[in-house]
Parts: C-alpha cells; sequence; structure tokens
C-alpha cells in the first residue's frame, strides 16, 4: 500500500511538474501576445485621435475600431454583477445595446480633448486569468497619464475588458454604480433601463 500510496504521489508530482512547465511559456506568449494587441490597438486609436480629421469624422472612424478590440458583452455583463442572472433574455439584450451605446459615447466623447498624444507600454503582468499591461500616455502640457488594460484571451482572441487609469477599475466603478442604482429602485433592472436609455437619448440630443 506505501509503495502504491508513493508510486502514486510521485506519478502526481510528475505531472504538476509537466503542468508547470507547459503554462509558463503559454503565460509567456499570452504576455507578449497582450503586449502586442495594446501596442497596435494604442497606435489605431492614437493614429485617429492625432489625424487631422474633424471631430465627428475621428468618431465615425474609432467605432469599429473599439468593437473589435474591446469585449463590450463581457464588460457589460461584468457591470450588471448579479442582476445579470435575474435579468430576462429581453433585459439582457436591452441593456447590452445601451451599455455599448453609452461606452462608445463616453470614449468618443474625449477624442476632442486630445491632440499630439504618444503612448509607451511598460511592464505585462498576470492579472488572474487575464494579463495587466501597463502604459503611460503622453500629452502636450499635460501631465502623463498611467493606464493599465487588461486584456482578456476568454473569446478567443485578446479583448480589453477593463481599463485603470489614474484610478480603480473602470468596469468596477460602473458595478457598483449600476447595482447602488438598482437598490435604491427596489431591484428594479427596468428601472436601470430606463435610465440608461434617457442618458443615451440625452446624448444623442446634444
Amino acid at each position: 500500500m506505501k509503495t502504491a500510496l508513493s508510486r502514486r504521489h510521485a506519478l502526481g508530482l510528475a505531472a504538476a511538474t509537466a503542468a508547470l512547465q507547459v503554462a509558463a511559456p503559454a503565460r509567456a506568449a499570452s504576455a507578449q501576445e497582450a503586449r502586442a494587441f495594446v501596442s497596435t490597438f494604442g497606435q489605431q486609436l492614437i493614429a485617429i485621435v492625432n489625424s487631422d480629421r474633424t471631430l465627428a469624422e475621428k468618431k465615425t472612424a474609432i467605432l469599429p475600431l473599439l468593437q473589435d478590440h474591446v469585449d463590450m458583452d463581457a464588460i457589460g455583463r461584468y457591470c450588471l454583477g448579479r442582476y445579470w442572472r435575474v435579468a430576462t433574455p429581453e433585459q439582457q439584450t436591452r441593456f447590452l445595446a445601451l451599455f455599448h451605446q453609452i461606452l462608445v459615447n463616453s470614449i468618443s466623447d474625449k477624442i476632442g480633448d486630445y491632440r499630439g498624444v504618444t503612448f509607451t507600454i511598460g511592464n505585462v503582468t498576470a492579472s488572474g486569468t487575464d494579463q495587466a499591461v501597463d502604459t503611460v500616455i503622453n500629452r502636450p502640457e499635460q501631465p502623463v497619464v498611467n493606464a493599465q488594460w487588461i486584456v482578456s484571451f476568454s473569446s478567443g482572441k485578446p479583448m480589453v475588458v477593463d481599463v485603470m487609469a489614474e484610478g480603480p477599475s473602470l468596469r468596477l466603478t460602473t458595478r457598483q454604480d449600476y447595482a447602488s442604482f438598482i437598490g435604491r429602485h427596489n431591484g428594479s433592472i427596468d428601472a436601470l433601463l430606463h435610465a440608461l436609455d434617457h442618458q443615451v437619448a440625452a446624448h444623442a440630443g446634444q
């Protein structure tokens, strides 16, 4: 019995060692891929921001770029938190549509505030199953911004699922705001949807 246990223990150690040997190169490859992904995405964003296009043209150009590189569905589900599981399919669909629009509006509205932007990539570290890519954003005559991009591979390709710029997580802050709002409205998801709908409509009327 002791010999059998010892043999199983040895086999277990061998399997664990082999798994670690496989996992280490995989993590390194993911880090390299995340770095390359953020570098390419960032350069494409900056090319639009620094271009001579009108603000309207920049907003139009940035939309497909965000759709291809930001996992807005995953971010939206995270932001709705536990309420995602109790929402009806119709509520989920409506929420994601509104969330997409609000997120795009939030990003595109800031385009006009930037010009002559450059950025550099720093460290890449594991963040759970994701990769955290540190960047430094330089703006003329303004303080530098340290931003960390969280890149997930869960969809089968690298996608941004969170950004932290000189502060807390964007998706965590939004999740807390949504939970607080729903809590103040007796757990009504429809109340949140109505508020988001109003927010989108107000932006369109600007």
